[in-house]
């Protein structure tokens, strides 16, 4: 029997990489659900080549322009995720949730109970919102895989050994554009500079929040929500060639350490195929590579965003929102040429250090709209922060 999938976020990288999967496999697979924003001309090629009946557009411009075109096809069009009901009306196999930010929060979690499995590559989602998804998770007995390659290993890495036996977690960090530039040349780094990743072709925005290495700091807060974690038993290690991606450290003096060439395929492959029982076509071990890790601790000085970390509160908050939503503004307008690339830390610790955010460390998310509420207030604050500048 084929697997039914839906794939939020079709039209970006992750979507993109699982449909290429697929079509190795399509006899196999159908896909029942796939979603954009804007990118209307990308989903109707995707739709015709999948033959996918239902698509979601929720850019309203993007959705006219896609009923002017009359495509001529026997497509069911929805413009909001609300109108979930109207296409599943049975649990279906696999959803991967890819859309990118705080945007992406509402469809995961209403998609939940429509799927037997959801893999989510939405790091805002599980930083912001992850006490909301895990009661649905568990509400609707839906099994949850994540996608970030450093989330995936650790997933794979403790193969469902109970985490009182662990010990200690290292998230590796490829240090990004800027591992070796020198400090002074920070104050005059561009964004073609910035969106130079020396390993992983990926989007503008997490370009730059590895950059900043803040992606980072996502990462770090993901694995405490996900696993259960403290802060404490968690920890950043710089690792160049992205060879490894995490690194389990147990009581019993064992350490694993979990390694794959640096493509997204393979954590997105595992994700669909959990079972493990499908092959994926890869690269030899790569002795090389693993003769070199050269692992090494966070440079504070280069990577400030890091000391994020020391500012979060313990238990899931809405602060993390106000971190989260204050870096998708200050990023996207320095992808503008508004603000210098050091500004986005700059501006980012002067807004979170003020009490009128700094009380959200003692307040858990407890809806979906707490959580938007909170993301359009923040960015209405750095803008106005950053024009009276």
């Amino acid at each position: 029997m084929r697997k039914k999938i839906a794939i939020l976020g079709s039209t970006g990288s992750i979507g993109k990489i699982l449909l290429s999967i697929i079509e190795k496999d399509k006899k196999n697979y159908e896909i029942v659900l796939l979603t954009a924003h804007k990118d209307y001309k990308t989903l109707f090629n995707q739709a015709k080549k999948f033959n996918v009946k239902n698509l979601i557009i929720t850019n309203s411009k993007s959705y006219e322009n896609f009923n002017k075109k009359n495509f001529g096809t026997k497509i069911n069009l929805y413009k909001s995720f609300k109108e979930l009901n109207k296409i599943f009306k049975k649990k279906i196999d696999y959803v991967m949730s890819s859309i990118v930010g705080i945007d992406g929060l509402y469809p995961t979690i209403k998609i939940i109970k429509f799927t037997k499995k959801i893999a989510i590559a939405n790091k805002e989602s599980i930083v912001c919102g992850w006490n909301l998804i895990d009661n649905e998770l568990k509400k609707n007995k839906t099994t949850f895989i994540p996608v970030d390659s450093e989330h995936f290993s650790l997933w794979y890495g403790l193969n469902n050994l109970n985490t009182k036996n662990l010990e200690k977690i290292y998230i590796t960090a490829s240090g990004g554009p800027f591992y070796k530039t020198p400090l002074n040349k920070f104050r005059n780094l561009s964004v073609s500079q910035a969106l130079k990743h020396p390993n992983w072709k990926m989007g503008k925005k997490i370009s730059i929040d590895s950059a900043t290495m803040i992606n980072k700091v996502y990462e770090v807060i993901e694995a405490k929500n996900i696993f259960n974690l403290n802060y404490d038993n968690i920890e950043i290690v710089i690792h160049s060639k992205s060879y490894v991606h995490a690194l389990l450290k147990f009581y019993n003096g064992m350490i694993k350490i979990i390694a794959h060439e640096t493509t997204m395929e393979i954590p997105i492959f595992n994700t669909l195929n959990s079972d493990f029982l499908n092959k994926i076509k890869s690269n030899k071990i790569n002795l090389q590579k693993l003769n070199n890790l050269n692992l090494e601790k966070v440079n504070y000085g280069r990577y400030p965003m890091v000391k994020l970390l020391k500012l979060l509160p313990k238990k899931h908050s809405l602060f993390e929102t106000v971190i989260v939503s204050a870096n998708d503004v200050l990023v996207q307008l320095f992808l503008e040429n508004k603000i210098k690339f050091i500004d986005i830390q700059k501006k980012l610790f002067s807004l979170i250090k003020k009490h009128e955010f700094t009380k959200f460390k003692k307040i858990s998310p407890r809806n979906i709209k707490e959580i938007i509420k909170l993301n359009d207030y923040v960015r209405l604050k750095i803008y106005k922060n950053v024009y009276k500048s």
